[in-house]
């Protein structure tokens, strides 16, 4: 069997082939089984734990702390860049937009 090109579902001229299920039905036949208990594999089951108190402390939030970066700007659109001097402030403001 070649490669196939183009659709699966449609024919060559375009219209939408019909749906093939006989084979599906076949297949559901020789499946069925009459046990009424679900199979199960043989793992051991283990029970959750009892406690639910957290195991590790909350991470606090970072914040900036240092005296570099004076503020923040925007170049084109929502770029947020760090302004670190005066004359950089001046710059990104005389920037044509």
């Amino acid at each position: 069997m070649g490669m196939i090109y183009g659709s699966i579902r449609h024919t060559t001229s375009g219209r939408v082939k019909k749906k093939v299920q006989r084979r599906v039905k076949r297949v559901m036949r020789a499946v069925s089984v009459d046990s009424t208990e679900p199979f199960r594999r043989s793992t051991p089951e283990y029970p959750s734990g009892s406690d639910t108190v957290g195991v590790a402390a909350r991470v606090e939030a970072p914040r900036y702390t240092g005296t570099l970066v004076k503020g923040i700007g925007t170049m084109h659109k929502s770029n947020a860049i760090p302004i670190i001097d005066e004359e950089q402030m001046k710059d990104l403001a005389s920037m044509r937009r």
